[in-house]
């Protein structure tokens, strides 16, 4: 199954889809500091060549910037499965 992950990094949300033994995953930054809204997401993955299948929520989990620290910095990842649209991108 393919994933796409929504992630919020030093104030930046990024969305990619995570390609097993690929080296360069499709991916998308977002402007501003506010969390992109769940159409704003779809219309992302869209544009990446994936579509986000009906009734598929993201689950959201909490991490830190340097794991083994716990006064690091949060950063917020969301993940999603995914379906490439035909004709659209490998």
């Amino acid at each position: 199954m393919t994933y796409a992950y929504l992630h919020l990094r030093r104030g930046r949300w990024s969305v990619f889809v995570a390609l097993l033994g690929e080296p360069d995953w499709p991916s998308l930054s977002f402007t501003g500091t506010t969390a992109p809204t769940v159409e704003e997401r779809s219309r992302a993955l869209t544009s990446l060549g994936y579509a986000t299948p009906d009734g598929i929520e993201w689950s959201w989990t909490e991490d830190r910037e340097r794991p083994a620290d716990p006064t690091s910095a949060v950063v917020l990842i969301a993940k999603m499965p995914v379906c490439l649209i035909a004709g659209g991108a490998s």
